[in-house]
């Protein structure tokens, strides 16, 4: 769904899953200090928007997330991740709940399968799920913005920033409004690869358990079962540690190409032909760290060794304790 803010003055389209919204409007690194300062949107309308109704909704939800949602008060946002039987994250959902209605937005393109899941676990409950993302899209006003907001906008309040559902016949009107100036998804993503938090499809793979992104408390509550997956969650907690983890990278910023996602972490005392330790899963250009990046690495690679993505020299910072 491309976005109709792709038509402000100077906006570059992004590719790839970001496809539809504006990677920048020409100034990137200007973008990221005006989002770090408090001032300005990002247009995330690209992400599906799904919504459950019903006398039964956050019952009947507690029941299928990792999250402890049976009585969220009305306004406190939430994330919440549905697991595979074995434990492995299928999908990050972003909640709040109006007193009504839950809103979730969700990854680009997830939103079909998502509703499909949840459709199917309806049975005897009084709900009703619904794909919204036609007629609302998601802008993202961050933390300390000062932003008027249109009256009956439901809002998603974090410590991050606020996610507004607006109605997508509403973009333009809003963009040509007081909250400028449009911030690209690019640099929405180096000051998320900053606050190390992981987004799936990126940080996540086929076997990505939630204890690798330190998903543990922000997402999965621990004092909660009889949902999917819920066994692995418990004996990694209990009996284990898990087998990968997540580390933020300082990249060489003498080197010209940013290394993208999935390019391998080895040792640098190893050299590129080394054993692969981990790999890539973001990086973006900081306007004031430099070359940075997000990364999945197994648990037993030491704190303070040397690595190298690629060729690129890497030191790490701990996200996730080994």
């Amino acid at each position: 769904m491309r976005s109709p803010l792709l038509s402000l003055p100077g906006a570059v389209p992004a590719e790839g899953r970001d496809e539809g919204v504006a990677a920048h409007y020409g100034d990137l690194f200007r973008e990221q200090r005006a989002l770090a300062d408090g001032t300005g949107f990002v247009d995330l309308s690209h992400r599906g928007v799904v919504t459950v109704t019903g006398d039964d909704r956050l019952s009947w939800l507690h029941l299928l997330l990792t999250q402890h949602v049976s009585e969220l008060p009305a306004g406190e946002a939430t994330e919440a991740l549905i697991l595979s039987a074995h434990g492995h994250i299928e999908h990050a959902l972003y909640l709040v709940d109006d007193g009504t209605t839950v809103w979730m937005h969700v990854e680009p393109g997830t939103q079909e399968a998502l509703t499909a899941y949840l459709e199917s676990m309806k049975f005897f409950y009084r709900v009703d799920v619904a794909d919204r993302t036609e007629d609302f899209a998601v802008l993202h006003l961050p933390a300390g913005s000062i932003s008027p907001i249109p009256d009956g906008t439901v809002v998603r309040e974090t410590a991050h920033g606020r996610d507004l559902f607006l109605p997508r016949a509403e973009l333009e009107s809003f963009a040509a409004g007081p909250a400028k100036p449009a911030i690209g998804i690019l640099a929405y993503e180096a000051l998320r690869i900053e606050a190390h938090r992981p987004r799936l499809g990126l940080e996540t793979d086929h076997r990505t358990i939630p204890h690798e992104l330190g998903w543990i408390g922000t997402a999965v509550h621990l004092q909660k079962g009889c949902y999917r997956g819920q066994e692995t969650v418990a004996r990694v907690h209990n009996l284990g540690k898990p087998p990968r983890r997540l580390v933020f990278l300082h990249l060489d910023g003498s080197e010209v190409h940013l290394p993208g996602h999935g390019t391998p972490i080895r040792l640098a005392a190893d050299g590129p032909e080394g054993r692969q330790l981990g790999f890539i899963t973001t990086s973006a250009r900081h306007h004031e760290l430099g070359p940075i990046a997000l990364a999945l690495v197994k648990r037993n690679v030491p704190l303070d060794a040397a690595l190298i993505a690629d060729t690129t020299a890497a030191a790490q910072e701990v996200v996730v304790e080994p």
